[in-house]
């Protein structure tokens, strides 16, 4: 029962996510987007720590210490900012050095913010919910500053500005940018 919740929730989030993409003109990313879930080691993972109101990640994490399934997603999906990660030659391994994320992927990440706000808040959920989150947890986050400003700006404009302008505004300004500037 734990896998079948778990599919239909993952599921549903893809689907949020793909029509938040076409809605921006990110055809491909919304039809990979998260195609990972759907392997083995992440989607076992996920139906066994299975809970409807949250990341399954997160349950795995309080059990073992880590999320096996997390650390094979972050690696394989360039929307989280974790996929940038390096690490610096200045000052040896343990000085990390996040890099500048494309617009593409930094769109495809607030829209995944998004969908999963909507998916594990149900009807609660404003388009404030994933600022709110994002400010509960981005202190300890290594993230490249362009990559933070355009983030926080993009997810401030959905709390002031909703959903259909903020997506205007990605769709007609900001990837217009990125296709305009080459890489990031």
């Amino acid at each position: 029962m734990k896998a079948w919740e778990h599919f239909k929730t993952i599921t549903l989030h893809k689907w949020l996510v793909l029509k938040g993409c076409f809605a921006v003109g990110l055809y491909k990313q919304g039809l990979l987007h998260d195609m990972s879930k759907y392997s083995p080691t992440e989607f076992l993972i996920g139906a066994r720590y299975y809970q409807g109101n949250r990341s399954p990640n997160n349950a795995e994490r309080e059990a073992v210490g880590y999320s096996t399934a997390w650390m094979h997603h972050k690696g394989r999906n360039k929307h989280h900012y974790e996929y940038w990660i390096d690490y610096s030659l200045n000052g040896g391994a343990g000085n990390m050095a996040p890099a500048p994320m494309p617009r593409k992927y930094i769109a495809e990440m607030v829209i995944d913010r998004i969908a999963a706000s909507k998916v594990y808040l149900g009807r609660e959920y404003t388009d404030e919910a994933p600022l709110l989150y994002y400010r509960k947890g981005k202190d300890p986050a290594p993230m490249h500053e362009y990559t933070r400003k355009n983030l926080e700006m993009l997810l401030k404009m959905l709390a002031e500005k909703g959903e259909k302008r903020t997506f205007s505004y990605m769709k007609n300004v900001f990837l217009q940018a990125h296709r305009g500037r080459g890489r990031i």
